[in-house]
């Protein structure tokens, strides 16, 4: 769900095409690069790619050529393999030995290919990491960690925000939206006791993490200690229960969705539709609701502040390098090339959100970045463990059980965190 592919791919099929060193049209400024002639070899690029869409375009006729005419001598076999296939080929490809020498990511899967042995890392093997990793945001660079090291860097992202509906905010009275958490719970009332039955104040589609994180985080609470070893008193601690109690208020009270406890309508259609006044959605969003309800007029917000402040999570796409490649140095000079100015600006003008905390208000990105952009100054990644699935899961049903009052909020989150802690010991082992 974190990634903006998962949405889009389902439906393409794989597409491998070996891209030649010498491309016709290239541009006058890349025809000025001095070309760097020492580096050769072969790198194997899989990524996921909308196989016909403005991404894979963007990425053959504007970010390759120039690579390739700063490094005639290497040459880039890129495949465009839909998400869900992606990862099936990786497991596939880790027990047959068949991989690529890079990989376009989901951020979830670094820990757990770290975790194998089986890629590079990066700031061992690359001199000026550190001056790379200083100038990508801190949320997204944290999925690349595992252990003492990090795998990859990140390369595109996505993050959380606000959507209000103006015309059921306008309806309900409210001019704009709150910036406290108190002050958007009383907004929730106003519209959900002003607009009655059939309208709420939010709309969630499930318990999972990435829908509840951020109200999580930004009430103070956490899944584990920085460390990564332990969720008692974290998951289960002040903050979470204070998290999941105020999700059940809203519940109880008919302020948000019962989609949130899963099944019913889409909460993009609720939203549509004027059913909610707010969702938490990602930057996928625009160009859903442009094709699906042209008329619909809505703003953005960061996630209101709480006393963890204005947090939210994050997703997106790691770059990575396997350790079977072959040549290792034309694929950390793909990775460089992958994380410049103008790569990184290209590849956002067709909906890759940006990674450089450099491009932040950049005016000749899409107009709705700015918002996400400083919503990724306090993204936070979710726990970046091999386990993270179970984990996922455990929250999951901790969260549904408390709201469907199956269990009391603090109990429901006590078992949560036996079964994770007991799942890092795992990952620990």
């Amino acid at each position: 769900m974190g990634s903006i592919q998962a949405r889009r791919l389902a439906a393409l099929l794989a597409v491998p095409a070996a891209l030649s060193l010498a491309l016709s049209g290239v541009t006058a400024a890349q025809d000025a690069v001095t070309p760097d002639e020492s580096v050769t070899g072969t790198v194997v690029f899989w990524n996921g790619y909308a196989a016909d869409g403005d991404e894979i375009t963007t990425f053959r006729n504007e970010v390759l050529p120039a690579f390739q005419a700063q490094y005639p001598n290497v040459t880039i076999e890129t495949q465009e393999i839909p998400y869900d296939d992606l990862r099936q080929k990786l497991v596939t490809g880790l027990a047959g030995g068949v991989l690529p020498d890079v990989l376009r990511a989901d951020i979830i899967w670094v820990p757990e290919f770290a975790d194998q042995g089986v890629l590079l890392p990066l700031d061992q093997e690359m001199a000026d990491f550190d001056e790379l990793a200083a100038g990508v945001f801190p949320g997204p660079l944290s999925t690349n960690k595992w252990g003492d090291h990090y795998y990859g860097l990140p390369l595109d992202t996505n993050t959380r925000i606000i959507f209000a509906n103006s015309a059921v905010l306008e309806a309900a009275g409210i001019s704009e939206l709150p910036a406290t958490i108190e002050d958007f719970e009383a907004m929730l009332a106003t519209v959900s006791e002003s607009q009655g039955e059939g309208v709420y104040g939010y709309a969630e589609g499930g318990t999972g993490a990435w829908s509840v994180l951020p109200w999580i985080w930004t009430m103070g609470g956490a899944i584990t200690d920085e460390a990564l070893t332990t969720a008692s008193g974290y998951l289960n601690g002040e903050g979470t229960v204070a998290a999941v109690t105020m999700l059940k208020k809203w519940l109880d009270e008919g302020y948000m969705s019962p989609s949130i406890l899963g099944g019913g309508t889409a909460t993009s259609d609720q939203f549509g539709n004027g059913q909610t006044a707010t969702i938490l959605e990602g930057p996928w969003m625009p160009g859903i609701f442009k094709n699906q309800f042209p008329d619909l007029d809505f703003t953005f917000a960061p996630v209101p502040a709480g006393p963890g402040g204005s947090q939210s999570v994050v997703g997106g796409e790691d770059i990575v390098v396997f350790d079977s490649a072959q040549d290792k140095e034309a694929a950390l000079a793909f990775v460089r090339h992958m994380l410049s100015e103008d790569s990184q600006m290209a590849m956002g003008k067709v909906g890759q959100m940006p990674v450089l905390a450099s491009l932040v208000g950049n005016p000749d990105l899409p107009d709705y970045y700015p918002t996400f952009m400083e919503q990724l100054k306090t993204g936070n990644a979710r726990t970046p463990v091999p386990a993270w699935p179970s984990i996922d899961e455990a929250i999951s049903n901790a969260v549904l059980k408390a709201l469907r009052g199956d269990m009391e909020v603090q109990a429901a989150l006590d078992e949560a965190a036996g079964i994770v802690d007991g799942l890092l010991a795992e990952n620990a082992d």
